[in-house]
């Protein structure tokens, strides 16, 4: 959890946990050369005992020596109608992530124990969570977010502060049967452990300690097959739908939900209807098709699953005039376009795509693929709708609005993959040759 000489603030709510957390961490400091200070967020839910919570931890800290950050958030104001209980939990965990990326502090420590894992491992059940929920609350999390005392019980806490006399406060809300967390907490886990197993709480962490060991072997397995499989364009996460189908549903699920995790940063609201939606995309034998989940849009179109938020579409490319030369990157797709105009042998190189600039009218235009637009590609005798050269090289469909064409007097001369228009390229005996490169990949498209 800590390496020496690391700075590390203390997550303190004025609670019974958090305080012992304190006071433990106070005598331990020594040992790792640990440079702690205090963090208290006001929810202000509460009035007059939020402000004296606050107090009590500003005084707390200022007995112990340690620097003090105090963050006062109206919670119930960012939860409008939805759910407070996550509100407050977001709040402390931007509070707590500003300070960690900005590198005033190398961790912080939540003063969370076994029985907050036994109720979490509970509260997820009943929620119909799978193995990656049941693995509960981790003891140390990627953005440094650290646990000390989650193989310590409530009891030991409170016995902990009784036996050294040290004061803590009591939320009134721990006690408000409206949360979900509290009824588990005073009614169903005391019943549970009553009259099924008195052990129960240690069960449920047990519980979550196996699954935390299975989800850390299945991370790296999936972060391997992530690594050979997944695709980034536009902003967006492409999975082969044959490929998805075709792993074992344990690890297609989870392919799934890295991939979610990767557009998102998060699996929040992400359940495991979600996921089944996805993999009924993937398991249809072609076609198009779409599906959403919290945050997300999951478009199927041939054999391509693309994962992208809500807005994940590119913005379009209308109509931009071209100067030449010149580079252009088409937004959000990795795609840049290049001109250069020269003799026969001049150029970039002796590649990419020869216009005759003799033949072309007018100023030139950047844009994307348009409904009933058509060419004529060179060696084809006569014009061909985009959409039908967009099937057989099978561009799926997220990928033609943006498909970069060029225009001049009103006509296409080029297109993106499919080369110049047979009727404006470059002869042998061509004097001015306009070329045109095309760079940029889409996976599974190859350009002619």
């Amino acid at each position: 959890m800590f390496a020496p000489g690391q700075g590390v603030g203390v997550a303190v709510s004025g609670g019974a946990d958090s305080v012992c957390l304190l006071h433990v961490l106070r005598e331990l400091a020594p040992r790792w050369d640990l440079r702690l200070s205090v963090l208290h967020l006001d929810h202000r839910l509460r009035g007059a005992e939020s402000e004296a919570d606050a107090e009590f931890v500003r005084q707390l800290a200022a007995s112990l020596a340690l620097e003090f950050h105090l963050r006062r958030v109206d919670v119930a104001a960012l939860a409008g109608s939805g759910n407070l209980e996550e509100a407050a939990r977001a709040a402390r965990r931007q509070f707590y992530l500003e300070f960690l990326r900005d590198g005033r502090l190398d961790r912080v420590a939540l003063g969370h124990t076994r029985s907050d894992q036994a109720e979490t491992v509970l509260f997820r059940f009943l929620r119909g969570s799978g193995t990656a929920g049941l693995a509960g609350i981790w003891p140390v999390t990627p953005e440094g977010l650290v646990r000390p005392l989650l193989e310590v019980d409530r009891k030991e806490v409170i016995d902990y502060l009784q036996t050294r006399g040290l004061p803590w406060r009591e939320d009134s809300s721990n006690q408000d049967p409206r949360f979900a967390r509290n009824r588990i907490r005073h009614e169903l886990l005391p019943r549970l452990s009553r009259e099924w197993n008195p052990a129960l709480a240690d069960t449920l962490a047990q519980a979550a300690a196996l699954a935390q060991e299975d989800e850390e072997y299945w991370r790296r397995e999936t972060e391997r097959l992530a690594a050979a499989e997944l695709r980034f364009w536009g902003g967006a996460v492409l999975l082969r739908a044959g490929v998805l189908s075709a792993l074992p549903p344990a690890v297609a699920r989870r392919l799934v939900r890295h991939a979610i995790e990767r557009v998102r940063g998060h699996l929040r609201g992400v359940d495991y209807s979600h996921i089944e939606e996805v993999m009924g995309l993937a398991r249809r034998r072609a076609g198009h098709g779409r599906c959403q989940a919290p945050g997300l849009c999951v478009s199927r179109s041939f054999d391509w699953l693309r994962l992208a938020p809500p807005a994940g579409d590119p913005p379009e490319v209308c109509g931009l005039e071209l100067a030449v030369p010149g580079r252009y990157l088409i937004p959000e797709t990795g795609f840049e376009v290049a001109l250069e105009l020269g003799g026969a042998e001049k150029g970039y190189n002796t590649g990419g795509s020869r216009l005759d600039w003799s033949r072309i009218c007018g100023p030139l235009f950047l844009r994307g693929w348009r409904p009933g637009d058509r060419y004529r590609p060179a060696q084809h005798a006569g014009q061909v709708k985009l959409k039908r050269l967009f099937q057989e090289a099978r561009v799926p469909l997220w990928a033609r609005g943006n498909w970069p064409i060029i225009t001049g007097g009103g006509v296409i001369l080029w297109v993106g993959g499919f080369g110049p228009s047979a009727d404006h390229m470059a002869g042998p005996d061509t004097r001015d040759v306009l070329r045109v490169f095309f760079s940029g990949d889409l996976p599974g498209f190859s350009r002619s």
